[in-house]
């Protein structure tokens, strides 16, 4: 990774919530390449984006994708979780690997229901192996929200857990040059915080009738931090 904006890979970039992260990625000024199961749904995601954005973004199949990148966002269902992962474990070998997964399962995505191995982030470490460094982030802003130009992304606030503080800090970073407040968590095992308060926050959204209810930590920061 030079001292330049490094390449970011948003595998499951074609869906809500990674193409609202792409988006933003992109307009932020990062090298974006939006992944995919198949080439050309990727590609064709990609050409509407620059076209949007004014700039190029790439688009490529989940592992090419991923060989490119300097950090890798994962975004697809949990349904297909494993299956990813196994598909790009090669590729990411020694990069930054942010895995945004929330383990919903329907017909319940209002109800909790956390992997009995633990949460989707720590598997991912564990399939993935010592050498990637797993943050877990983004689970709790509202793709809405990141698709759009209204600001309202700026209103949520982003938990980003993992075990290396370095990998946390350029996630950190990611999260705070397209406008988000980013907090560190703690270790990958505090995953389980964010990915379930998502089912949390879809149960708000449809009691409450909220247009993506988000998460913002109360207080500020003190000197010594």
């Amino acid at each position: 990774m030079s001292d330049s904006l490094p390449i970011v890979a948003v595998l499951g970039g074609t869906g809500d919530l990674g193409g609202g992260l792409a988006y933003q990625l992109a307009k932020a000024g990062y090298p974006v390449i939006i992944g995919s199961r198949g080439e050309e749904k990727a590609k064709a995601s990609a050409k509407a984006m620059s076209d949007r954005v004014g700039t190029s973004v790439d688009g490529r199949e989940n592992s090419a994708a991923a060989t490119i990148a300097d950090v890798v966002i994962m975004t697809v269902p949990f349904a297909s979780h494993d299956s990813t992962l196994k598909s790009v474990r090669d590729a990411v070998q020694g990069k930054i690997f942010v895995d945004a997964t929330v383990p919903l399962v329907p017909p319940k995505v209002a109800r909790v229901q956390l992997p009995a191995d633990g949460p989707a982030a720590k598997q991912s470490q564990m399939l993935l192996g010592e050498n990637v460094r797993v943050v877990s982030a983004f689970q709790n802003i509202a793709a809405t929200h990141l698709q759009s130009d209204d600001g309202h992304h700026n209103e949520c606030d982003v938990l980003v857990s993992g075990n290396d503080p370095e990998a946390r800090d350029m996630v950190v970073k990611l999260a705070r040059d397209i406008g988000l407040r980013a907090w560190h968590a703690g270790a990958i095992d505090n995953s389980a915080v964010a990915e379930a308060l998502t089912s949390v926050l879809i149960f708000l959204n449809k009691r409450y009738k909220i247009n993506g209810a988000g998460l913002r930590i109360t207080g500020e920061p003190g000197s010594a931090v």
